[in-house]
């Protein structure tokens, strides 16, 4: 769904821009609650496998594609705040680096794929998981399925209001949640599917999870019985020990940029179909830079899987350094 340059009049952009950076400003400051030893490094590690696994479109019906958002399972991984922060950079360097998405739409795309996606997948997430306590994988299922057509709706909303071709809202929305909600389909199972590996193996590292477990009542021989808390449950990980997770999951996101992504759809996502099929796709404008891996590496004649395993390495330095800085800070005041 990244908007290209010429979708939005100058006003939208401008707008969208400076919503974009009061976001992820206050995004700074509440990510300092969020971010510790743990989730530092998980921050870089979470928006490099989203940036990896964007570049995996799936195909949702004839001639149509899709790909993951992220924004959700972001959230439910490291936290709400911090989850803007790793869709914020994850599209920043897609922006710059691989021109996908404008530069001017920069505003536009953080807006609706990072904050939107990220606000909508938490509420639902924790409106699910306050519901039916503990099922964190359906909880995750569900924001993020919820995520997708809403951050769709948001963009139509603006094309309406600010767009540089007229349009009539009520199809061109109900055209964009439609796919959305096939794509949302493949993003939900995605995020479902990540969380419950996490869950899996390092549940101290799944920050929605946090605080969920039940009870645990322990049977002495005597018959005493002794209850914990959910948060005594909560494993804490030796710094030592997330080594290993960590580069498991680099070594997992360098494969999936690296190798799987020659294996991706070339059909066109749910923003451009739709747009072709409304007649506003002739508005989109040529990027204002252009670099050898723009197109992901198709105009400079460097390999999908090249200029994937670049991303991966640029997102993963640039979050890990913000996601460090943010804690560093957090540890000063604390």
């Amino acid at each position: 769904m990244h908007v290209p340059d010429g979708f939005f009049n100058a006003a939208t952009s401008v707008s969208a821009g400076v919503v974009a950076a009061a976001g992820v400003a206050v995004c700074l400051r509440g990510a300092r609650r969020e971010l510790d030893d743990r989730t530092a490094p998980m921050a870089g590690l979470v928006a490099a496998f989203i940036f990896a696994v964007q570049m995996l479109n799936f195909p949702v019906a004839a001639g149509t594609s899709g790909h993951l958002l992220g924004g959700a399972l972001a959230a439910i991984l490291v936290g709400p705040y911090t989850g803007v922060l790793c869709m914020a950079v994850v599209l920043l360097v897609q922006g710059v680096f691989f021109a996908d998405g404008g530069l001017t739409a920069l505003g536009v795309n953080i807006t609706i794929m990072g904050i939107v996606t990220v606000l909508v997948g938490w509420a639902i997430f924790r409106l699910v998981t306050r519901v039916a306590r503990g099922k964190v994988v359906v909880a995750a299922f569900l924001g993020a399925l919820v995520s997708v057509p809403a951050s769709a709706l948001v963009f139509s909303l603006l094309f309406w209001v600010g767009g540089t071709a007229p349009i009539e809202v009520g199809a061109v929305a109900a055209a964009m949640g439609g796919v959305h909600v096939l794509i949302g389909i493949g993003e939900a199972l995605i995020t479902a599917v990540t969380v419950g590996a996490v869950l899996a193996v390092r549940p101290d590292l799944v920050y929605g999870a946090r605080g969920l477990a039940k009870p645990l009542v322990l049977r002495g021989a005597e018959g005493t019985t002794i209850t914990t808390t959910a948060g005594e449950q909560e494993p804490v990980a030796a710094p030592g020990r997330l080594k290993p997770f960590l580069l498991g999951g680099i070594g997992l996101t360098l494969v999936l940029a690296g190798v799987v992504s020659f294996f991706a759809s070339s059909s066109p996502d749910g923003l451009e179909a739709v747009a072709e099929n409304k007649g506003f796709l002739s508005q989109a404008s040529d990027h204002l830079v252009t670099w050898g891996l723009a197109d992901y590496g198709e105009v400079g004649g460097i390999p999908v899987g090249v200029a994937g395993v670049i991303g991966v390495g640029l997102v993963l330095l640039i979050a890990g350094a913000v996601a460090y800085a943010a804690r560093s800070r957090a540890k000063v005041e604390a």
